[in-house]
């Protein structure tokens, strides 16, 4: 796993700079530090609420690129 890691050291940076900042700001500015319910359907909607929040979020303040 290391290996792979060190391999591709360009890939796994450019992945942390866009896609791990969306959850961090979820997590943050929308209090989503945990999911609230127990079974995975219900888990995955309740991540796909939180990032269609984040996403209208973004619509309205401009700030999508």
């Amino acid at each position: 796993m290391q290996q792979r890691l060190d391999a591709n050291a360009l890939a796994m940076r450019l992945r942390r700079e866009t896609l791990e900042h969306p959850f961090g700001t979820m997590k943050a500015r929308m209090g989503a530090t945990h999911f609230l319910t127990k079974t995975l359907p219900k888990v995955a909607a309740e991540m796909a609420l939180s990032v269609l929040a984040y996403n209208l979020t973004r619509a309205m303040t401009g700030s999508g690129r």
